[in-house]
């Protein structure tokens, strides 16, 4: 290389390696890019995004919740049933995929884009085989929610009791569940043992060992569901507001914005490629705990106009856009008013709860149809893609209701001192460890027979085989 050619080179790597310094520089901005996008983040949102008190505390019970628990000299819990999300996992295969070619666009770019600099430093590290997998950091999120659990609850998660805990064939459950289980375990015999100075250890309580139930049924009825699978899963034109706003005038100013910052033409880019972008902020925000270069490409305002786009999709796949979305869940909200009867059949004959705890384990997709189906987060008008601004102060926000680790609660109490019968067993909910209100009052407890009561048609009219079989040589609708 001639003298000249290299000085040239080092000039450049020196005005490069100080355009980096100066974007790091910013501190504030570099430091902080992910954390001011992260409450738009949607269903790709860690668990702190709903709960900011763990950043600081991970074992942090948070502020007070008035009317939570029940008053204990009256009301004694006697089970809790749970349905919880998987922990913070790795981007699915048509992610890493999209990714990949994102990434390999912007190594093709002519010459150094200043306003993306630190892009040219960042290594694609996801490979395909990671397709949906738990993260560490997704094992970490459940074993500290199951510490968090025993404490709110130590009359239900306590040493000797039996819990039960089913999950989804999916590893990222399967080994969500482990985690939760392994948390809990500690949480209830860390503290003997350590005294004892001994390792807690699963294998020396058998009571909690047993083999997690696989059951798709229950936590991944929407893949059982035909009419859902041919209406929606399958069914092009489902997803139509979702296609109009990709190519609507609040994506086109998006991707416009990002081609810029990659100095890249509008035209390499789509609604999907800059999706993808915006979720590895999120990913690397929630499995590294990092502000990735990726976040820089995004203001507020995009990040606005992309968590809607997620919302869209959520909204008409999982929530209120189609009523069969919803009407799938009801084999799961049966299940869970069964167990709460089973308890109350117990306790009115005296007899042991025979599973304090169950614990099923799923995914965004099995939590959103069911708080569909009971009426929760509903706006006054449907999401469309051409009212984008009308909802920026909806309720339906995927990010706040199914985040990583979402959770909803269930706590079914015996009350003594009560005026009627029927309020001798009352019921709590919590949504990501926060006392919900009812839908239809702002109560946050109700009787168990009112529970009931309210939600009877589904519970005695909806059948999942009537809900969701084909009939033969049925055809796809449009």
């Amino acid at each position: 290389m001639l003298p000249g050619s290299m000085s040239r080179c080092a000039g450049c790597f020196r005005w490069r390696l100080l355009c980096l310094v100066a974007l790091l520089a910013e501190g504030e901005g570099q430091e902080s890019a992910a954390g001011r996008l992260s409450p738009y983040f949607g269903t790709k949102s860690r668990y702190e995004t709903a709960n900011p008190h763990l950043l600081r505390e991970p074992l942090s019970l948070g502020p007070p919740q008035p009317g939570f628990p029940l008053p204990a000299a009256s009301c004694t819990p006697l089970r809790l049933h749970a349905v919880i999300r998987h922990g913070t996992r790795f981007p699915t295969r048509g992610q890493i995929k999209k990714l990949a070619r994102l990434h390999s666009l912007v190594g093709q770019r002519n010459g150094s884009c200043p306003a993306s600099l630190a892009l040219d430093w960042w290594a694609m590290w996801y490979r395909e085989e990671m397709d949906g997998l738990l993260a560490e950091r997704g094992r970490h999120d459940m074993s500290l929610l199951a510490r968090r659990l025993a404490a709110r609850f130590p009359g239900l998660l306590a040493p000797q009791r039996r819990f039960v805990f089913i999950s989804s064939h999916k590893s990222r459950c399967v080994n969500s569940s482990e985690a939760f289980r392994d948390g809990l375990y500690r949480a209830l015999h860390g503290q003997q043992q350590q005294q004892q100075q001994q390792a807690p250890t699963l294998e020396s309580n058998p009571a909690m060992l047993g083999d997690i139930k696989i059951n798709d049924t229950l936590m991944r009825f929407f893949d059982l569901c035909e009419k859902f699978v041919r209406d929606v899963e399958n069914n092009k034109e489902a997803m139509h507001e979702l296609d109009d706003f990709k190519t609507g005038p609040e994506m086109k100013e998006v991707i416009e914005r990002v081609a810029d910052k990659l100095c890249l033409q509008a035209d390499q880019l789509n609604a999907d490629l800059v999706q993808v972008a915006f979720f590895t902020c999120s990913f690397e925000l929630a499995i590294k705990n990092i502000s990735s270069p990726w976040c820089l490409l995004f203001s507020r305002e995009n990040a606005l106009v992309l968590e809607y786009l997620n919302d869209l999709k959520q909204y008409w796949k999982r929530g209120y856009g189609y009523e069969i979305n919803s009407r799938a869940s009801c084999i799961l909200f049966q299940d869970i008013i069964t167990n709460l009867d089973q308890a109350v059949a117990e306790s009115k004959n005296s007899k042991p709860i025979s599973s304090p705890a169950i614990l099923q384990f799923g995914h965004a997709e099995t939590l959103q149809p069911l708080l569909a189906l009971m009426g929760y987060f509903k706006d006054n008008e449907p999401l469309k893609a051409n009212n984008y601004h009308k909802h920026m102060n909806r309720k339906f926000r995927s990010g706040r209701i199914v985040p990583y680790a979402a959770n909803l609660v269930f706590v079914l109490y015996h009350c003594d001192q009560v005026q009627s019968p029927k309020e001798e067993y009352k019921v709590q909910i919590l949504l990501n460890e926060k006392l919900l209100e009812f839908p239809w009052s702002k109560k946050t407890v109700i009787s168990f027979a009112n529970l009931k009561n309210r939600y009877k048609d589904v519970l005695q009219k909806c059948h999942f085989t009537d809900v969701c079989d084909l009939p033969q040589n049925s055809t796809a609708c449009a």
